[in-house]
Order: C-alpha cells, then sequence, then structure tokens
C-alpha cells in the first residue's frame, strides 16, 4: 500500500500533524504540571510562615510544656483541605507533638522519623536548618503528595522543632489526566481530519499521474489513442501537455515503422530457414518462428517483450566478436541441437557508420540428410558386419576341408553342419534384407482377408511349441469372446506375432512365463504378448526397431537372431494401418502391443 506516492503523501501529512500535536500536548501538560506544583508549594510556605509569625505558642522554647495549646491552635488554623500540619519538637527522638491529621493520635507523642506519612529524610534535614521540600507516592493507594519541612529556630539560632506540612495533590493530577483526555481527543480529531485533507489533497495530486501512468500501459500495449485531459497549468498540467505531444509524435512514427517492419516480418516468417539477428553484445534484435524453435525460445514471448534476450551460447556457442578480428565473424558450421542438425552460417551487419552492429545467423535443417547419411554408412556397416562373419566361419571350415586332413566322419559331419547353419545364417539376413526392400520400395503384394484372431495366434504358438517346451516356459492364452476378426495379410500378420514371442522365448530364461492376450477396444484389436525374461534397458528402447540393432550382440547372434525381426515387424503393421508399442523394465520382463485396426470384411 505504501508504495503508492499518495499514501506516501497522508503518511507524511500525518506524522507531521502527529509530531506536532505530541510536542504541544507534552509541552502543555508538563507546564501545567509545574505551574500548580509551584502554586501549591508557594501556599504551604505562606502558610507555614503564617503560623510561625502568628502564634506564640510557637515561639516558646520548650514546646512539651504548651503542647495542648499549639493543637488547639492549628486546629482552629484554616487550612486547605488538602493540606495537613505537623509540629514535630527537637528532642533525642523527634516526635510528633501536634498535628492537624485525622489518624493522628494525641493522646500519644509519636516517633516522627516512623511515622509512615511523613519522609524521615526531610525531617533529619531540617533538624540540620535546612528548609526543604519534595514529593511522595504512595504506590498502594496511588496518591501523590507535597511535603515541606520548615525549621524552626530559638533566639540563639538553634532548631527547636520543625512544622512539616503535606499536601494531597490528587485534585492536580486528576486536573492533568483530564488535560490528557482533552489533548488526546484533540489529537484524534486533528489526524482525522488530517487524513481527510490529506486524501484529498493527495488525489489532486496522484489522480493526473495515475492517468498518465494507465494511459502509458497502454501505449506500452501498442495503443496509441490516448491522450490525457489538462485541468492545470502548473508543473502536472504541462506534463499532461508533454505527453499529449509525445503521443502524436509517437504515432506518427510507429506508422511509418509499422509499414516497413511488416514487409520484414512476412518475409523472415515464412522463410523455411531459421533466422536470428544479434547485436554486438550478444543480445536478440530479431528472430523468425524457425530460429525461436531451433533455440528453444518462445516466439511470441520475444515479439510482445521489451526486454533484452541474450542469445543462447550455451547451446552454441560461437565467439563472435573479437576486437582487430573482425574476419573471423563470417563463416558456416555443422552444428546438432537436440538431436537435430543444422548447417548454421553467420555474417556481420553495420550500421549507419558503416560499423558492424551485429550478426545475422541462418539456420538450414540438414537433419533428415545426415541421419539418412548415417543410415546409410550405417546399414552398410551393419550388412557388412553380419556378412563377413558367416563367410569367415564358412571359409575357414571349408579350407580345413579342402586341405585333406585326415579327419574322422563325426568331425567331419560337425563342419559340415556348421557350414550349412552358418549358410543358412546368411540366407536368412538375405531373406530379410529382400523383404525389407520390397517393403521400402513399396514392392510387397499384401493378400488381406478375413482373419480370426484367436486362429492366427493359435497357429503362430503351434509353431513355436516345440522350442516353448525345450525352454520349459509357461505359456498363456487369453483372447476375448467375441473379439471381431480382422482384415489383414495373413503370412504378414503371422510373421510378426512369430518375431514378437519368438523373440520373448529366446530372451527369458528357462522355465519363464509367457502371456498372450488378445482384446478389442473401439475400432481396435490389441495383441499383447508380455513376458518376464531379462528385459531391456531405457537407453536401447528407443532404438530397438532400427535395422541390426542388437542391445545385447553376442547373445542375439548366439540365438540365431538377424536384428531385422523388429524392424520388419514394425513395418508391416504400418502398412495395415496399425501400430506396435514396446514397454520394458529391464531384469524385470517386456510387454509388445500389436495394435490393429478393425476394417470392413472383404
Amino acid at each position: 500500500m505504501f508504495s503508492s506516492i499518495k499514501w506516501k503523501f497522508i503518511l507524511v501529512y500525518f506524522l507531521l500533524v502527529f509530531i506536532a500535536m505530541v510536542i504541544v500536548a507534552v509541552f502543555i501538560i508538563q507546564r501545567t504540571e509545574t505551574k500548580q506544583l509551584e502554586h501549591i508549594t508557594d501556599t504551604m510556605n505562606q502558610h507555614v510562615e503564617t503560623i510561625i509569625s502568628a502564634s506564640s505558642y510557637i515561639t516558646e522554647d520548650d514546646w512539651t510544656s504548651v503542647r495542648g495549646e499549639i493543637q488547639k491552635t492549628i486546629n482552629e488554623w484554616r487550612l486547605d483541605g488538602r493540606e495537613t500540619l505537623y509540629v514535630i519538637n527537637n528532642a533525642d527522638v523527634p516526635t510528633i507533638i501536634a498535628s492537624t491529621s485525622k489518624n493522628y493520635d494525641t493522646a500519644n507523642v509519636q516517633n516522627a522519623l516512623s511515622y509512615k506519612s511523613l519522609d524521615p529524610t526531610l525531617i533529619l534535614k531540617a533538624l540540620d536548618g535546612k528548609k526543604n521540600e519534595g514529593l511522595k507516592t504512595d504506590f498502594n493507594e496511588n496518591i501523590k503528595t507535597k511535603h515541606i519541612a520548615y525549621p524552626v529556630f530559638n533566639e540563639v539560632g538553634k532548631v527547636k522543632g520543625i512544622l512539616y506540612m503535606t499536601s494531597d495533590l490528587s485534585d492536580v493530577y486528576q486536573t492533568i489526566d483530564e488535560f490528557k483526555t482533552i489533548l488526546t481527543n484533540a489529537t484524534l480529531l486533528a489526524l482525522g481530519i488530517t487524513i481527510f485533507l490529506g486524501f484529498l489533497i493527495a488525489n489532486s495530486i496522484t489522480g493526473p499521474i495515475k492517468d498518465v501512468t494507465v494511459k502509458a500501459e497502454k501505449m506500452a500495449k501498442g495503443d496509441f489513442e490516448q491522450f490525457v485531459q489538462v485541468k492545470s497549468d502548473d508543473e502536472i498540467g504541462q506534463l499532461a501537455n508533454m505527453f499529449n505531444y509525445l503521443t502524436l509524435k509517437l504515432k506518427s512514427t510507429i506508422e511509418e515503422m509499422d509499414v516497413e517492419r511488416s514487409k520484414l516480418n512476412t518475409i523472415l516468417k515464412y522463410m523455411t530457414d531459421g533466422v536470428v539477428a544479434i547485436d554486438t553484445d550478444g543480445n536478440i534484435i530479431h528472430v523468425n518462428p524457425i530460429a525461436s524453435k531451433v533455440l528453444g525460445l518462445n516466439y511470441d514471448d520475444i515479439q510482445d517483450s521489451k526486454k533484452t534476450i541474450p542469445f543462447p551460447e550455451d547451446k552454441i556457442s560461437i565467439k563472435m566478436f573479437e576486437k582487430g578480428k573482425t574476419d573471423k565473424i563470417e563463416g558456416d558450421k555443422i552444428i546438432e541441437i537436440h538431436d537435430e542438425v543444422y548447417k548454421m552460417g553467420y555474417a556481420p551487419f553495420k550500421n549507419e557508420k558503416n560499423n558492424i552492429a551485429g550478426l545475422i545467423i541462418v539456420f538450414q535443417d540438414i537433419t533428415k540428410e545426415h541421419k539418412l547419411d548415417n543410415m546409410r554408412k550405417e546399414f552398410v556397416a551393419n550388412v557388412s558386419h553380419e556378412l563377413k562373419t558367416p563367410i569367415t566361419t564358412i571359409k575357414s571350415y571349408t579350407e580345413t576341408l579342402m586341405n585333406g586332413y585326415d579327419l574322422d566322419r563325426e568331425l567331419s559331419n560337425k563342419f559340415f553342419s556348421v557350414i550349412d547353419n552358418e549358410c543358412d545364417r546368411m540366407a536368412r539376413i538375405v531373406s530379410d534384407l529382400l523383404q525389407l526392400s520390397n517393403l521400402d520400395y513399396n514392392k510387397t503384394k499384401w493378400k488381406k482377408v478375413n482373419l480370426s484372431v484367436k486362429k492366427v495366434i493359435d497357429d503362430v504358438c503351434l509353431k513355436l511349441e516345440p522350442l516353448i517346451e525345450d525352454k520349459g516356459h509357461t505359456l498363456s492364452i487369453d483372447i476375448e469372446k467375441d473379439i471381431s476378426d480382422i482384415v489383414a495379410d495373413k503370412d504378414g500378420i503371422e510373421q510378426v506375432i512369430l518375431n514378437v514371442l519368438s523373440n520373448s522365448i529366446k530372451y527369458t530364461p528357462n522355465n519363464g512365463e509367457i502371456r498372450i492376450k488378445a482384446r478389442q477396444e473401439n475400432d481396435k484389436v490389441i495383441i499383447s504378448v508380455k513376458d518376464n525374461g531379462i528385459g531391456i534397458p531405457d537407453e536401447d528402447q528407443k532404438r530397438i526397431f532400427e535395422r541390426f540393432y542388437r542391445v545385447d550382440k553376442a547373445r542375439s547372434r548366439e540365438l540365431g537372431g538377424t536384428g531385422l525381426g523388429l524392424s520388419i515387424a514394425k513395418q508391416i503393421i504400418e502398412e495395415h494401418k496399425g501400430n506396435i508399442i514396446l514397454k520394458s523394465k529391464y531384469k524385470e520382463g517386456t510387454e509388445v502391443d500389436i495394435i490393429l485396426p478393425l476394417n470392413k470384411d472383404v
């Protein structure tokens, strides 16, 4: 609240009046209290002096002998109702011989120093011949009293006794409390009026400023139809006039700039390449949607924002400006951002003084070309590697047989068996490659017919039954009742399920569990194959459908895999407008969902 100048103004005004009223109140109360005490003191002194001069018994040297007369005299004396007089005799022990106090016992002489209503300090000082006065507070009854100890001397100048007078100050402090109440109420009233007037005055000052602020904010958002009413000729009126003048000039200038900017923005916005301009401090001046996406920036925020946005050099490290090395600013390089590959070209632009004012960077997306090139290289390397191993094995065993070593029939048959297995392996690789080639070039002819999901699954399980029994796996099949038939190529779908199920059998340790489920959801049929095998690490799952990609290359070759099965399965399912989803947890198991759409009967 106090961040507003209006409330600051009211607060200052409030504090000034409050401090002034407090000072005045303190001064008045202190002066009133002082004057009242001085008046009471003077009155008490006059009464004591009058009694001393007017009473003949007081002039006697022996007050004890005239004690009754002194008591009678002071009883007849007209004292203020608040005052009490004590006559104290100077003896070995100062004693009260007479008093106007109601609590005083005239039949007994009382020790003045131990009398609770008196101040022994003042008595002792008075006995030394010094007139004393002071204030005493009774905290139990919350009563203040004024005390005067007035020594009375004999003819030789010796103190023969003391006239000790007290005066109750309750009326004085009651009057002062009333003063405090009046001043407090007056202060509260003054502060209330101060806040009200301060609010009105502050509004008259901050109102126009607030109006200018609100309209300036609208101008900042692009609304330049803002004008402030001029209501005075003072500084605030001058501010309003200048604001209106600024609005007109700014509107005219921006309209001219908008035309040019519109041309440039249209060109940059619809470019297929990313373009970003940065100044010599490394801050972004302009960026088109493609470049903002490349750099991970929000294009709309950059367009609307007025703050400085630095170029994200954490993503692209460029030593853009080095003094004396302007020849190194221009160039191009290949960079990679978030798995995307770009060819980045950059060159400087200059200002009206022909000095370098910044840098233009252009991003050309070459991700597809780069990936295709890498895939081509990797594919050639993988094919070469996959064929090299069986060829080497065949060559080495064949050379051994051709050299005519004296081999027994059992060993020779073993060599021939290895050669035969390696030939089968090469045949499988070539067959899979031919199938992938046909899928890539759409040369595969599909014979789509109505297929029973249950029959397809049963046929695949029957083919793999020996392998399942050999590893001791438990196979459970759960097919939803009344599941609809699918329209698909029988051989293709069987191959997909065969590839997925055989992987589960191979990569599940002996005596494992494999579950096959089939269910219908809306217009789709989902066939799930789940095992409790070795699973697939998270980092390998995103590449599991790539050609020749294996999680464990040695184990895959040992089990007879080519690394092409899942890639072929994925392409077959995609040709049927379906999808294949793999979910796996390392060392816990894998689940593969084969999703096929329901089509009309053929």
